[in-house]
């Protein structure tokens, strides 16, 4: 059946690298692992499933390293959950394994039955097998290098209509996102194939143009104060984004709103929006068509309407549900009684007018409804969650002074907070802007560079691709009095001088890094110090367009 029996010891990473990278730059954290949901992206655990390789695989034990089983091209692997391990059958052969791995080094990987865009699902790198504590089930995960990761985020994330520069921004933002998640939910992988992460549909998925747009910007992050930032992004954010603490609790205590990042503050679109954080304001903003960037989407404006009995027996299912988020006060109980609607009032509202508490009075009570995915949840139409918290809410009365309609008039898709993918897109086609400007208008105060790491007792290589323009290296920690380094082959030493108060020196490398492509590697030094590479870009932009002016004329 295509099986051998092998006896040679391999190690798992050194399979990967030899079609993913070179040995060289292989490290823990160019690494992804992907829980693998099933085609409704729902469940992670599972039961059975069926791989295949689409030529020659290994089956390896993830422990000791041995190759165990060598598996012909398109050859089903069956996996199935026992208390006793998981059973792998090959034809009529058996055996039960624990935790390992099956890599393909000249194909890709398959799951049998799993469709991603319509087409059979197929992986780079490797598949981890590893099975829940208590035997329940197993979890399939992906191992895979960043790159090819990004390769099959960044098309699925945004369209590739967009455009390169848009894609170059969403390759950044993505790239970040697996690097500093902001929460860390998983215990046997890093992030899951789903909007719960960001949408990963394989290498099957593919574009021309997005794996362009991953490839140069390969080894790119946005950096904030010498650290990779948490970079939010939505599909629309409806012309005015928001700050992050006005939208997100926080992690640990749950209060809200959360502690600010200043790198997530609010951002217009145009100068000449205000803060429309009044229900005046907020009202005229989203019950219009104010151009900007987000003017595109099919979600820019939007509204929903209840008839008020409607709206109540709604209400009367997700003020349950939404009560165990303990955002609504007080809770409402499955045994409680909603009453009739007698006024709903946003009692606060974020700088974008992002609606942050809302409080809906009833004949039986008064529940307050806090942070924007809570008041979506709540507020349902035909089943499904408000597009955003950007909300205003209009009720018609009848003769008698009772309500008997509500409508909402909303604007965007998503919590606002980062990035928004429709502006990104607008402004790379109509404004022609290149992927740096984008970032920097959604991320306040960035720079754009590698991943700071520290520098001590061994050497650390980095690949990073150079737009037009300059870069230097940055060292931020003890002075030293000089630092080597090679650079695209070549090796170099620069004399560090800085004042007696100065914590960070930035060294010129422009006249050695080429245009595309540049490798880096830091030779050791006696001090522990903080190294990376920071891209400093052309600001040059078409000159018949304006980063944040006044753009009616392009609308």
């Amino acid at each position: 059946m295509g099986i051998k029996i092998v006896r040679f010891l391999a190690c798992f990473f050194i399979l990967l690298t030899m079609f993913l990278m070179p040995a060289s730059a292989i490290d823990a954290e160019s690494i992804v692992r992907i829980g693998i949901t099933d085609n409704n992206f729902q469940n992670v655990m599972r039961q059975q499933v069926v791989v295949f390789g689409t030529s020659e695989c290994e089956i390896c034990d993830k422990h000791s390293k041995k190759i165990i089983l060598k598996v012909s091209a398109n050859t089903d692997i069956t996996v199935t959950n026992l208390l006793s391990g998981m059973e792998v059958t090959i034809g009529n052969q058996s055996a039960v394994l624990r935790d390992f791995v099956i890599v393909c080094p000249s194909g890709l990987l398959g799951v049998r039955n799993l469709k991603r865009k319509g087409r059979q699902a197929l992986y780079h790198g490797a598949f981890e097998f590893n099975q829940e504590f208590a035997h329940r089930g197993f979890y399939l995960v992906n191992i895979v290098d960043i790159q090819n990761y990004l390769k099959g985020v960044v098309p699925n994330e945004m369209p590739v209509r967009f455009g390169l520069e848009a894609l170059k921004a969403q390759a950044v933002a993505a790239r970040n996102y697996v690097i500093t998640p902001r929460t860390k939910s998983y215990d046997n992988f890093d992030v899951v194939d789903s909007v719960a992460s960001q949408v990963y549909f394989g290498a099957n998925t593919e574009e021309d143009l997005s794996t362009r747009a991953v490839m140069e910007t390969d080894g790119i992050v946005a950096l904030y104060n010498h650290e990779p930032i948490l970079t939010l992004y939505s599909s629309t954010a409806g012309g005015y984004t928001e700050s992050y603490s006005n939208a997100f609790s926080d992690n640990l205590t749950r209060a809200f709103p959360s502690a600010q990042k200043p790198y997530l503050t609010a951002v217009p679109d145009k100068y000449n929006f205000e803060p429309i954080d009044t229900e005046e304001k907020a009202r005229e903003f989203y019950s219009t068509k104010v151009p900007s960037y987000d003017i595109d989407s099919p979600y820019y404006r939007w509204q929903k309407d209840w008839a008020v009995g409607e709206l109540e027996n709604v209400l009367k299912k997700t003020l349950v549900s939404q009560s165990n988020t303990g955002f609504i006060s007080p809770a409402f109980r499955q045994s409680d009684e909603l009453g009739n609607i007698k006024d709903i009032k946003v009692m606060k509202r974020g700088q974008s007018g992002k609606a942050m508490i809302v409080d809906l009075m009833t004949s039986k009570g008064c529940y307050r409804i806090s942070k924007e995915l809570v008041i979506r949840r709540v507020f349902q139409k035909d089943g499904i969650s408000l597009p955003s918290a950007n909300v205003v809410f209009e009720k018609k009365l009848d003769s008698t002074g009772n309500i008997t309609d509500i409508t909402v008039y909303g604007g965007g898709f998503g919590h606002g907070v980062g990035m928004s993918q429709f502006g990104a897109g607008y402004m790379a086609t109509k404004l022609e802007q290149p992927y740096y400007n984008i970032l920097r208008h959604y991320y306040t105060g960035i720079s754009l560079g590698t991943k700071p790491v520290d520098l001590n007792y061994k050497e650390v290589e980095q690949t990073f691709w150079a737009p037009i323009g300059r870069a230097h290296i940055v060292i931020v920690g003890p002075s030293v009095p000089k630092i080597n380094v090679m650079i695209n082959e070549k090796t170099h030493e620069f004399t560090v001088t800085r004042s007696l108060f100065q914590k960070e020196v930035k060294i010129d490398i422009s006249r050695l890094i080429e245009d595309g492509q540049n490798k880096i590697l830091f030779y050791p030094t006696y001090f522990p110090m903080k190294v990376y590479v920071e891209i400093v870009e052309s600001y040059h932009t078409n000159k018949n367009s304006s980063l944040i002016g006044d753009n009616e004329s392009e609308e």
